[in-house]
């Protein structure tokens, strides 16, 4: 050791090094690459009493679950045997400098033909927790989808009691009917889309509905455990209220980011978002519900008020056979379907575990408004298709803009190449027209103009949006979706933000990080981040009758200096157009 400190000038420099280069060698053979092939493809489902041919993967409803650890790359080749165009997206991944592989439709990529292939390859960086992917064109995520679950690096733990066992329950929408079908006669007619006929639970209704009893998911427990539940809400349309029967639930996570722990009995999820609970086998053995039904904060409109179950089952209950015995699951106490406070005071419970670096110094201040419209109906239509209220059609807007998605090119590569004409960059940073956006809005803002704009931010930027629901024909809670990036949620109220004295209420100390935040009915949000992902992310309503109508718009990220601040070149089997 002496000759070899006396040829190297700090030798306790070269040992620190060498136990980081044996550390991280150590990382890179921990790190797997996990190979998955998804076939999409029409596959007999029953539900209700109907069978249907429904669009699955690999055949199963709801398709199959990712596990990773954080560090690993997935590379999943994708094979469309359907009769529709489709793209799979993975919902809160990233995506760093891979925004190819992120799946939007005509955003960063053009849609798998039927009968060909495209292989998504990417990297988990630095997230834990449960996160899902889904089908990213028309209505197909009302079936294609599943869960994604990313452990820990190995070596490392959760930061609370490892659980006996976890369970990840994925609620969503069944329509007695093909999801396609519905969609596209809303298009033709301009009237609102049918609701769903059920909630699901794991793709099971559950016990509160025709021919549905006998396959209702069950969920083991044991006495003094405790379980860790993932729970998702893959539903197309519907804001979820989730619940168990006579049990805590101690929030540990959302979106793959851990939070501060905090006790609930009552969950609300909109479209997109995950939130992960820890649930202890502390009652009386027996068979509880668990249940998912319907938040509705757009008064009058109409929605599936229905109830999904599942039963926690504990393995010490009285064996249901036994005569004398009741067998029926303990029922929960419900919130109301239009609950806003008990969905507020959710949502307002979640901090992260520590004291985190909020981007301070903006360089971008942003202010969309978000919420529906009403077109008047063109010319040349008929009657028949212009079914919306008083003779119009539906339609939904970012700051008057409502989104159209190319349908030659994608955004991104629109944008790697330089083709002209596929979308301009004038999306604007605030509303063309200042008004009073959660009161009585006039008439002659019910219809925004259509386009496909982006907003350029240059590498590095730090960004404040400002997401402002307005009451444009109905207000209600929109969950907003930002492809390729994580935020803080800063702040969130009712009413007209107010920048005078709204921001005092900004939490610039240990704000939650997610990839949705559901804006409130009426109210606004405030999120912040650095634009450190070069591409083109859309940023949308995950109410997908919204995304439909046009309730959305993209950031184009500029790329940085060097390569590792610029997107990767195109994959070579990128789908053609």
């Amino acid at each position: 050791m002496e000759a070899l400190s006396c040829c190297i000038a700090n030798p306790r420099s070269f040992l620190l090094g060498l136990l980081l280069l044996l550390a991280s060698a150590v990382f890179f053979t921990e790190a797997k690459v996990h190979h998955h092939e998804f076939v999409v493809q029409a596959t007999p489902v029953k539900r209700l009493c109907k069978t249907h041919n429904t669009i699955t993967v690999n055949g199963q409803f709801p398709g199959p679950t990712l596990e990773v650890y954080n560090g690993d790359t997935l590379v999943i080749k994708v094979t469309n045997r359907a009769r529709y165009n489709v793209t799979i997206h993975w919902h809160g991944i990233r995506q760093m400098r891979t925004g190819w592989a992120d799946g939007p439709e005509f955003v960063t990529q053009c849609p798998i033909r039927p009968g060909g292939s495209y292989t998504y390859r990417f990297t988990i960086e630095g997230q834990e927790g449960t996160l899902w992917w889904h089908a990213h064109s028309s209505w197909l995520r009302a079936t294609v989808y599943g869960a994604l679950i990313i452990r820990p690096r190995p070596g490392t733990s959760y930061p609370f009691t490892k659980p006996k066992r976890e369970t990840t329950l994925l609620l969503g929408e069944w329509w007695d009917a093909n999801p396609i079908d519905v969609v596209r006669q809303a298009t033709r007619t301009g009237a609102a889309p049918n609701v769903s006929d059920a909630y699901t639970i794991n793709g099971q209704p559950g016990d509160l509905y025709n021919c549905s009893s006998k396959d209702t998911v069950i969920v083991p427990i044991d006495s003094g455990e405790t379980n860790l539940l993932r729970v998702v809400n893959s539903a197309l349309n519907q804001e979820l209220f989730f619940t168990v029967a006579n049990h805590k639930l101690i929030v540990v996570g959302a979106d793959a980011s851990y939070t501060k722990p905090f006790t609930t009995s009552v969950l609300m999820l909109g479209p997109g978002q995950t939130t992960d609970v820890l649930i202890t086998g502390n009652q009386p053995p027996a068979r509880y519900y668990i249940a998912a039904l319907p938040y509705q904060s757009a008064q009058g409109a109409p929605f599936d008020n229905t109830t999904t179950t599942a039963i926690l089952d504990y393995k010490s209950a009285p064996c249901p056979a036994k005569k004398g015995v009741s067998t029926t699951p303990v029922f929960p106490s419900l919130p109301a379907f239009n609950d806003t406070a008990t969905a507020t005071a959710f949502t307002s419970s979640f901090r992260s575990p520590r004291e985190v670096e909020v981007p301070k110094d903006i360089d971008e201040n942003l202010f969309f408004t978000v919420g529906l419209g009403l077109n008047r109906c063109p010319p040349n239509f008929n009657s028949n298709q212009c079914q919306g209220p008083n003779g119009t059609r539906f339609t939904a807007s970012m700051n008057n803009v409502s989104f159209v998605f190319p349908s030659s090119f994608s955004l991104l590569q629109a944008y790697q190449q330089g083709i002209p004409g596929v979308f301009t960059t004038d999306f604007p940073a605030t509303p063309p027209v200042k008004f009073d956006y959660t009161g009585n809005v006039s008439r002659s803002l019910w219809q925004p103009v259509p386009g496909t704009k982006v907003y350029k931010l240059k590498y590095g930027s730090r960004v404040q949006v400002v997401i402002q629901g307005t009451s444009i024909f109905t207000a209600e809670n929109h969950p907003i979706h930002l492809h390729g990036y994580d935020f803080y949620i800063i702040a969130e109220g009712f009413g007209n933000f107010n920048p005078s004295t709204d921001t005092s209420k900004f939490n610039l100390v240990d704000p939650p990080l997610r990839n949705t935040v559901a804006v409130p009915v009426n109210g606004w949000s405030v999120i912040r981040f650095v634009a450190d992902n070069p591409g083109v992310w859309l940023m949308h309503c995950h109410l997908d009758v919204h995304i439909t109508w046009g309730l959305a718009m993209a950031f184009l990220v500029e790329n940085g200096v060097g390569a590792l601040q610029s997107i990767e070149p195109p994959p070579a089997d990128l789908p053609l157009c």
